[in-house]
């Protein structure tokens, strides 16, 4: 029987840089807020943590900060995905053995592959390690995902347990739920957290929760609570604010956001770059409307 990493809301945690290099010290602080604010997991190392702007020593030195500063209050969850199979294991199996709970795999970007090859990529990542991996589907990113009948062959892997959704298809992701109900699934896009949940998910791997940690927990605890009506009260409150964190790519705003707070994210790395005055007067106006402003 599987079991699921967290419930509720896990943060897709931004990563710190500073002078070209990143920041331990503050991440370490940003963990700590989080875990405070009542996070259910730290994600590190995923788009919003820069990770593919890093190589693979400052990679597996930002997981190894994470899981000893996270020390055990709630799972670390390290994103090891990669184009290339063998470099995806290698970070996996690095990753393990820094403390990671468990493992976000993305699908393979740019050189692609079938959906035949996506399930040889993955159970050949699953049999290198020893912790649970989390997929992860974000097709306009990658350009490619998953169709209902390989994640199926994906779920009979012991060691694949549920998926991080980003993809928007809720034809799919329902088909997913009433085929697939013991395997697990996280909204991977904030504005879509409570309409997954409906569908079965079980919380969200969250921007927004960089910036409201506290609010996003307890969107979710209402809802796994049963307390929809006022889940969706504060769901689309939010709306407008989770929707500002994406009028540039991520993470752009949210760092953004987070430096206009004084929560010192740090700088962005290159391409990434600073916002553009119209989009950053977007982000102004709905941090003021929600009231961080």
């Amino acid at each position: 029987m599987k079991t699921p990493v967290f419930t509720g809301s896990a943060v897709a945690i931004v990563t710190p840089f500073r002078d070209g290099a990143v920041d331990f010290d503050r991440l370490g602080g940003l963990i700590d807020t989080q875990i405070e604010q009542g996070t259910q997991a730290i994600v590190v190392c995923g788009t919003t943590g820069e990770a593919s702007t890093m190589n693979d020593a400052e990679h597996l030195d930002t997981i190894a900060c994470a899981a000893k500063r996270a020390a055990g209050r709630v799972p670390v969850i390290a994103g090891t995905g990669s184009n290339d199979t063998r470099h995806a294991v290698e970070l996996s199996r690095e990753a393990c053995k820094l403390g990671a709970d468990a493992l976000l795999v993305v699908t393979p970007y740019y050189n692609k592959t079938t959906q035949h090859g996506l399930v040889r990529h993955y159970y050949t990542i699953a049999d290198s390690v020893d912790k649970p991996i989390i997929l992860y589907h974000i097709p306009s990113r990658c350009g490619m995902g998953y169709t209902l009948d390989t994640y199926a062959e994906l779920a009979k892997h012991e060691r694949i347990v549920g998926v991080k959704e980003a993809s928007s298809d809720f034809k799919l992701i329902a088909q997913l739920g009433a085929r697939l109900p013991d395997f697990f699934v996280w909204s991977g896009n904030d504005n879509e957290t409570l309409p997954i949940m409906a569908l079965g998910g079980l919380g969200v791997i969250s921007v927004a929760a960089n910036l409201i940690p506290a609010e996003m927990q307890a969107i979710c605890k209402l809802w796994l609570e049963e307390k929809a009506g006022e889940a969706r009260t504060r769901f689309l409150k939010a709306i407008p604010l989770m929707d500002a964190l994406f009028c540039e790519v991520n993470p752009v705003p949210v760092k953004t956001a987070m430096n206009l707070l004084g929560m010192d994210a740090g700088t962005l790395r290159m391409p990434l770059c600073e916002m553009l005055p119209k989009n950053l007067e977007t982000l102004k106006a709905a941090m003021r409307d929600y009231g961080l402003l």
